[in-house]
């Protein structure tokens, strides 16, 4: 077997015994804390060491009680789906405007002091004026991903616009391209590297603000789950609904991952 494949599994397993064994220290030391096995009873159903039998969370994900009450599964698709809105605005309005940007230097004198501004502030800064102006969950939590997870996808289209070569942008004067020909034909195809980065960035944000957006409005979503977790002293599934994010976040970031690599000529020529 391949060295480094051993590697990349062995390793992760002795750092996971080790999580493992300082969870459980920790349970040990706190009173009610949930253990490791306990968590995995109420993560897929058993008996409990205090002798309970549990129904675990993700042996029936998909059932639906009503309107408010439905399974992780349902959960996550409710925050996936203000995720993807919240992003796909901000590709939409920010991908241009990060062009824009890069390419004019008034747009960048002009635009800069206001995204080095507005980039730092908290999602829970904005959350109450949308709240207010939007007056509903939904549109709430989607505004609140969009204004959060723009920057990253404005300021990495701007640099991949100015890592454009002069040579290449004195050609195109030389051809006489027009300024849309000279998008399409120079600044995207060295841009794109940098603009699925700034995507990367920005799904991972948009992920990590679902959360804690969906904890304060409430409604149905993986952030309210938790929260409501936390309201009925269910500690078991506050663990289980970290794990469940973490994982999510991972795989949604593997996924723009290889997108990104896909349209990355530099190492698509490489390979």
């Amino acid at each position: 077997m391949n060295k480094e494949l051993v590697k990349k599994i062995f390793l992760p397993l002795v750092v996971l015994v080790f999580v493992l064994q300082v969870w459980s220290g920790i349970a040990s030391l706190v009173n009610e804390f949930p253990t490791p096995s306990d968590t995995y009873i109420a993560a897929f159903g058993g008996v409990t060491s205090a002798g309970d039998e549990l129904t675990g969370v993700l042996s029936n994900p998909f059932y639906v009680n009503n309107q408010d009450d439905k399974g992780i599964f349902w959960q996550l698709i409710e925050s996936l789906k203000r995720v993807f809105a919240g992003f796909v605005l901000a590709i939409i309005v920010g991908v241009p405007l990060g062009l824009f940007v890069g390419m004019s230097k008034n747009a960048f004198y002009a635009l800069n002091p206001f995204i080095q501004i507005f980039k730092p502030v908290s999602p829970l800064a904005w959350l109450p004026l949308l709240l207010f102006i939007f007056q509903d969950i939904n549109m709430t939590a989607i505004a609140t991903i969009f204004i959060t997870s723009i920057w990253p996808i404005i300021i990495n289209t701007a640099l991949g616009v100015k890592s454009v070569s002069e040579d290449y942008m004195n050609v195109a004067k030389v051809l006489r391209f027009t300024s849309m020909e000279k998008v399409i034909q120079i600044i995207l195809p060295v841009s794109v590297p940098y603009i699925f980065t700034g995507m990367r960035l920005s799904l991972g944000i948009a992920w990590l603000v679902i959360v804690a957006a969906e904890m304060l409005t409430g409604g149905i979503g993986i952030g309210f789950w938790i929260w409501d977790a936390y309201n009925n002293l269910n500690y078991h599934h506050i663990i289980i609904g970290i794990i469940v994010v973490g994982l999510i976040g991972y795989l949604l970031d593997l996924i723009m991952g290889k997108i990104a690599d896909y349209f990355d000529y530099t190492k698509r020529g490489r390979a």
